[in-house]
């Protein structure tokens, strides 16, 4: 049987949205077209934008329909950059960001911009002094409302104030926050000035239980962002191309589950986590939790096995059953130290020998009860194991 603990990674898809994506797939016509089945294939689309907006509090209008996380942090960041002001050229990133964040603005770099960096806690938060700093006559800036990675959740409202009081354009990457925090694209933005302020956050729809493939860039009626994707006019010109009914008809289905269940399920899972943090540490007594103790998302334990090398739990582990990870799953397939756990003052050593499990909705007490059984083995076994699997 296999455990599955890297719901951060991905979560199984909701049946209640694949029930939505195959009716909805029945519906022929493109969306953009003025005949019947176009304008019944549009009628789906936009009930089903309305419904994401009024999850994530913001105008219908204001949901750009993406394929994902990914596309959504850089159609929100190469986007403002290209819209920016003349005569700026500053960047405001803070250190422990997703790779999707890091390698555009590293792109960015590239292309001419300034990068304005912020150190991060030994929790990997961003402090919102520390970010104000660097807002100033900035043309974007970016962060986490939850670090993917350590769990830390970031005072988002005062990051987003910051950013209004500055004038300064703010995206917010909402991916790993999503279902797990209440989100409320309006109460962030606030009364900020119209092209500062938070102006875009993202989103992922497979991190709730919607299909890969489909996620949204909320993004301000004000905002200031030049488009990635040319070729129509469709989403306020800003995402060209035939957009995906099913996907979002699935995405709207999983985002109201999600919401709906919330409150009670961070509970549960708050619960099942610090169950396993605490059998962890008992059966190895060296393991140290990553990340803020309290201000954390409910499923994230993220972990620090001193001396043991984190692929080598990770391949013992996944011969037990037990699906975790190393960090963020854009990174796993790649060999290298957690640039959030260096971020956080830790040593490159330390930096592989992490691991992150984190619990979702299916996770039960069956999964963690599979891991404390075979932790201690696996983490004498990887101690000093080197960089190669176990023999």
């Amino acid at each position: 049987m296999r455990h599955y603990l890297d719901h951060a990674a991905t979560t199984p898809l909701r049946p209640e949205a694949r029930a939505a994506w195959i009716a909805a797939s029945e519906t022929v016509g493109n969306a953009s077209s003025t005949h019947g089945a176009g304008q019944d294939a549009r009628r789906l689309l936009e009930e089903s934008r309305e419904r994401i907006a009024a999850v994530l509090d913001c105008d219908p209008i204001e949901v750009v329909l993406t394929s994902g996380g990914t596309e959504s942090i850089n159609l929100a960041l190469q986007g403002l950059w290209r819209g920016r002001p003349e005569g700026a050229d500053a960047v405001v990133l803070p250190d422990a960001e997703h790779h999707a964040t890091v390698d555009t603005v590293e792109s960015l770099v590239a292309d001419g911009a300034v990068l304005r960096r912020v150190a991060v806690s030994s929790s990997a938060g961003i402090r919102p002094a520390a970010f104000a700093a660097q807002l100033p006559g900035a043309a974007l800036a970016t962060a986490l409302i939850a670090n993917n990675e350590s769990g830390t959740v970031n005072d988002a409202a005062s990051l987003a104030a910051a950013a209004a009081e500055a004038a300064t354009p703010l995206h917010l990457d909402a991916v790993a926050a999503l279902g797990h925090l209440p989100l409320s694209f309006r109460a962030l933005r606030g009364e900020a000035p119209s092209s500062g302020g938070l102006v875009a956050m993202s989103v992922a729809g497979h991190k709730i239980g919607a299909p890969v493939g489909v996620g949204a860039l909320v993004v301000a009626r004000s905002a200031r962002i030049a488009p990635l994707l040319r070729g129509g006019a469709q989403q306020r010109g800003l995402r060209a191309g035939t957009q995906d009914v099913p996907g979002a008809a699935a995405f709207a289905t999983a985002l109201e589950l999600a919401e709906g269940e919330r409150e009670a399920e961070s509970a549960r899972l708050r619960e099942l986590r610090d169950r396993l943090i605490d059998g962890i540490r008992e059966r190895v007594p060296s393991a140290e939790l990553l990340g803020d103790p309290v201000r954390r998302l409910p499923g994230n334990a993220h972990l620090l096995f001193p001396g043991a090398v984190g692929e080598s739990l990770l391949f013992l582990l996944d011969v037990a059953g037990i699906a975790a990870s190393t960090g963020s799953a854009c990174q796993a397939g790649v060999a290298e130290p957690s640039h959030v756990v260096m971020a956080m003052g830790r040593s490159e050593q330390d930096a592989r020998s992490v691991l992150r499990f984190s619990l979702g909705r299916t996770s039960t007490a069956a999964d963690v009860d599979a891991v404390l059984a075979v932790i201690g083995d696996a983490f004498a076994r990887a101690s000093g194991a080197g960089t190669g699997a176990p023999s």
